[in-house]
């Protein structure tokens, strides 16, 4: 009775443990979406990021924020400006976020951008999504582009689904259904692949991957789609219609984007 009572502690200690490593490893992202309509506004916005919150973020220990803006000619009157920020718990998005609105230097660093005047503010609104990352990627990815930062391209999508039943099929099918393993042996550079558990458009997934032009970007996804793992993956009737919208935004990042 005693071995079997010793044996049960110990199980109950190790799962414990076991959950304890797998709770602190995950990953958490925010992306932020500022919407404005002008040139100056962008540079207010580009400014702020730049010498205050990216700063303020290095001091409390998060790195590899990136900073991505449409590609194209934007001809349309919103434009928008996308900020990943990685965290490894949930719960310190709102306590750093805060926080930094009473920190001296982005205080002293960013009047320009926190002072802005009602009748010219530093942009329209910010639209947030916060992320959790996938169980097989939880988070963020080295890329190894090598290329400029004009002609380097970074694909965001957004793959929504009718119900959550479907989306969660989705995510199994990146996840042990093997599409990640296939975007690694076909060297997409992924940033990163995460379940939006809260933003306008849910219930979605988000991904990035990254090239190092539109010309790479389309030989990836020619490869892709004649990869035989794929087109046997994609066949599978458990699969089938688990995105019912999927966004695509070709980006580019910011000179002082970390990625």
């Amino acid at each position: 009775m005693k071995n079997l009572l010793l044996f049960v502690l110990v199980s109950l200690t190790a799962m414990t443990q076991a959950q304890s490593k797998k709770i602190k490893g995950k990953n958490f992202f925010e992306l932020k979406v500022y919407e404005y309509k002008t040139a100056a506004q962008e540079a207010v916005i580009d400014r702020f990021l730049a010498d205050a919150y990216i700063p303020y973020l290095h001091s409390k220990g998060i790195y590899r924020i990136g900073v991505f803006t449409g590609r194209a000619n934007d001809t349309s009157k919103v434009k928008k400006l996308y900020v990943l920020v990685p965290y490894k718990q949930l719960n310190e998005i709102p306590v750093i976020n805060k926080a930094m609105f009473s920190d001296k230097m982005v205080l002293a660093k960013g009047q320009e951008y926190l002072n802005a005047p009602s009748e010219a503010p530093a942009y329209d609104r910010i639209v947030n999504y916060l992320m959790e990352g996938f169980r097989l990627a939880p988070a963020l990815l080295q890329t190894n582009l090598s290329g400029s930062v004009e002609d380097k391209v970074y694909e965001l999508r957004s793959y929504e689904s009718a119900s959550e039943i479907k989306y969660w099929k989705k995510v199994e099918m990146f996840n042990e259904g093997g599409e990640i393993d296939i975007f690694a042996r076909l060297n997409f550079n992924p940033v990163f692949y995460a379940e939006v558990i809260s933003g306008p458009t849910t219930p979605n997934l988000m991904y990035m991957t990254s090239f190092e032009s539109m010309k790479d970007r389309d030989a990836h996804w020619l490869a892709f789609r004649d990869d035989s793992q794929w087109k046997a993956l994609s066949a599978k009737k458990e699969y089938e219609k688990t995105v019912s919208k999927n966004v695509t935004l070709f980006l580019k990042a910011k000179p002082y984007s970390e990625y």
